[in-house]
């Protein structure tokens, strides 16, 4: 593949039906519950993407088996101590944020020196945040300039419980101390600012001792030691951070209908779906129904040519903070002056997505207010792209790509976008199924 693609006419209109990859956060959550389990765990639409291969790579390295045979992987579980670690191994994460994070909290009981890599943007990413309550069960560690990877990992035989207070609305923070949690004696409290919650759904599938209360704000969290986990026999749904690449499309494109099967609805993350609907979109859950915890359905959407500006509420933040640079997009579309705030986990992903969401509509023409972690919108309905853009140097943030896609086919203007090979990271269907809808 050359390393840009040139996109230089919009996107016709459609009316099509299409699924969605497996969803990456479940996907990478399964291998991790699964390489726990007694037994063998199978999995159906697991994704496919560089980031899920790496958990199955990072298993592999601690011993546990896995294969995987006309579209069914399984994973053989070798129980809650079945990690080889009696010998230094080195874990790379590549771009997997999830991974490497999670896995941190498997590891707090390893045996010798358990050391994480990751690619160029990874380790430039904060791990302190996740290594200072880890630290508090009793293990320790080592990272470069005492906040990114490399990292090594000196695990303890005697861990005690902790109290953790999550304020950012992290869910990898969150969930590295649940499964840190399951391998402690005791109860390890967690008092967490509202996250995504599929660690917290799976534990209650699987019967594990997490108790979980809900509060307005934060969720109260109980952990106690597991005494082993059944194995996970899981169809991933898609996800909707796939889909809102397409959502998005539909919404801003002329005269077009767009159904997506069988996506994750989990309430934790549709944020980008609250949103819309605020600016007008009219978009419709159908076929809902309950699968292991997670809410799933199908998804109809429609374009919408009169969207209505926001001050966008910051509790929907969290639900939303792997989409905001397609309701930046739409944003731009909307008729007003649309305004979003506390954004500074948005420049804690894979590239400073903030700062980029800002620079991708400034080279559109569209007029902007970056200040403290908020940003101003001034949106035009009428906004029709007529220059040359180049789009490169963005740590091969997948999602940078893809957004800049999307604005290509639905606002015009010729576009140069390198790195088209980042999506393999999340969603290597993407640029198959933009050809599939025109």
């Amino acid at each position: 593949m050359s390393n840009y693609l040139f996109f230089k006419k919009k996107i016709k209109p459609f009316n099509k039906t299409i699924s969605i990859s497996g969803d990456k956060s479940l996907s990478i959550r399964w291998v991790l519950f699964s390489s726990l389990a007694n037994g063998v765990s199978t999995a159906k639409n697991l994704l496919l993407s560089e980031d899920v291969k790496a958990a199955l790579k990072a298993i592999k390295g601690l011993g546990i088996k896995y294969k995987q045979q006309n579209g069914l992987y399984k994973i053989f579980g070798e129980g809650l101590n079945g990690y080889n670690t009696k010998k230094k191994i080195t874990i790379n994460a590549f771009n997997s944020g999830t991974l490497g994070r999670l896995i941190m909290g498997l590891l707090i009981d390893a045996e010798k020196e358990i050391k994480i890599i990751g690619d160029k943007s990874l380790s430039k990413r904060d791990f302190k945040r996740i290594s200072d309550p880890l630290s508090k069960f009793g293990s320790s560690f080592n990272l470069k300039n005492k906040k990114n990877l490399p990292l090594i990992i000196r695990g303890s035989k005697i861990l005690k419980p902790i109290n953790y207070n999550e304020t950012r609305g992290s869910a990898q923070c969150k969930s590295a101390v649940i499964f840190a949690g399951l391998k402690t004696n005791g109860i390890t409290k967690i008092k967490a600012k509202k996250s995504r919650n599929h660690t917290e759904l799976l534990c209650k599938h699987l019967k594990l001792p997490v108790k979980v209360t809900e509060k307005n704000n934060f969720d109260y969290i109980e952990v106690k030691k597991a005494k082993q986990i059944k194995p996970l026999n899981y169809n991933i749904p898609s996800d909707i951070s796939s889909a809102a690449f397409f959502i998005t499309l539909t919404v801003l494109s002329e005269n077009s209908k767009l159904i997506i099967k069988n996506v994750n609805i989990n309430p934790t993350r549709t944020g980008i779906i609250k949103i819309l609907k605020m600016m007008g979109v009219k978009i419709i859950f159908k076929n809902v129904k309950n699968y292991k915890g997670e809410k799933i359905a199908d998804i109809v959407v429609k374009s919408c040519k009169n969207l209505k500006a926001i001050n966008c509420p910051s509790s929907l933040n969290s639900g939303a903070i792997d989409e905001f640079l397609l309701i930046f997009l739409i944003a731009a579309r909307a008729k007003g002056v649309s305004y979003f705030k506390d954004l500074s986990e948005l420049n804690q992903k894979e590239s400073p997505r903030l700062d980029w969401g800002n620079k991708i509509l400034n080279l559109m023409g569209v007029k902007t207010i970056l200040k403290n972690n908020s940003i101003k919108i001034f949106g035009n309905p009428n906004l029709n792209v007529n220059k040359n853009i180049i789009i490169k140097d963005y740590l091969k943030d997948h999602r940078i790509f893809m957004s800049s896609v999307i604005a290509s086919l639905t606002f015009g203007g010729n576009w140069k976008i390198y790195d088209p090979d980042s999506i393999k990271t999340s969603f290597p269907q993407f640029n198959k199924i933009i050809k599939s809808l025109n």
